[in-house]
C-alpha cells in the first residue's frame, strides 16, 4: 500500500491503536516522535488545512483539558505559535501520506484514501479519556508534561540522522534510520 510518516507521542495508547489499524490495512509506517520534532508554523499549518483552529489542539493535553487555554480566543497565528513552542498541545497523530497530510484520526479525504473506515472515528480520542484534574490516574499527556525537563530546543529526528527538512512532501520521501513498522 502506502508509505506513511506517522508523528506520535511515544507511549500513547491511542496512537498505538491507530498505527495497528494502518499496518493491518497494509501500510508501511515511518514513526517519528511528535514531541522531539522541531516544528515551524508553516510545517504545522500544512497538516491543519480546512480544520477549525480549535481542532488543531489536543483536547486531552492538560492545559486544554483544564481550561487554561481559551480555544475560542485563538486565531491561526496565535495557535501555530503556541503549538511550535509546546508540541504536547498538537492534535495527534500528524500523518504525512502520498494523499496529503492530516491531523487527528478523524474521517476525511486523507484517511479515506488510506482505506480507514469512518467507524475508526473512536480511535481519535484519548484511550484513557479526557480526565478531570482531580482524576487519580493522569492521562498520558499529563504524564508526558510532568516528565519533560528540557527547556531549550528539542532535538529532532533530523539531528539524530544528520538530515534536515520537515515539510510533509519531504517527509514522505525520507527514510528514518529509527523507523518502525508498527
Amino acid at each position: 500500500m502506502s508509505a506513511i510518516v506517522f508523528y506520535e507521542k511515544p507511549g500513547c495508547i491511542g496512537n498505538a491503536r491507530q498505527k495497528q489499524l494502518l499496518v493491518s490495512l497494509g501500510h508501511r509506517l515511518e514513526v517519528r516522535d511528535l514531541l522531539r520534532t522541531a516544528w515551524d508554523a508553516d510545517d504545522l499549518a500544512s497538516y491543519f488545512d480546512g480544520m477549525p483552529v480549535r481542532e488543531w489542539l489536543n483536547p486531552s493535553a492538560p492545559r486544554v483539558r483544564d481550561g487554561l487555554i481559551d480555544l475560542d480566543a485563538l486565531d491561526a497565528d496565535a495557535a501555530l505559535a503556541l503549538l511550535v513552542v509546546e508540541p504536547l498541545l498538537i492534535r495527534r497523530p500528524l500523518i504525512d501520506s502520498p494523499f496529503g497530510g492530516c491531523a487527528g484520526f478523524v474521517p476525511g479525504p486523507v484517511l479515506a484514501a488510506l482505506g480507514v473506515p469512518d467507524a475508526a472515528r473512536a480511535l481519535d480520542s484519548c484511550a484513557r479519556g479526557t480526565q478531570a484534574p482531580q482524576s487519580l490516574e493522569p492521562s498520558c499527556d499529563a504524564r508526558a508534561a510532568a516528565c519533560r525537563s528540557d527547556t531549550g530546543r528539542r532535538p529532532t529526528d533530523a539531528d539524530a540522522q544528520g538530515t534536515a527538512g520537515r515539510s510533509p512532501g519531504q517527509n514522505s520521501q525520507a527514510t528514518a534510520a529509527g523507523s518502525a513498522e508498527s
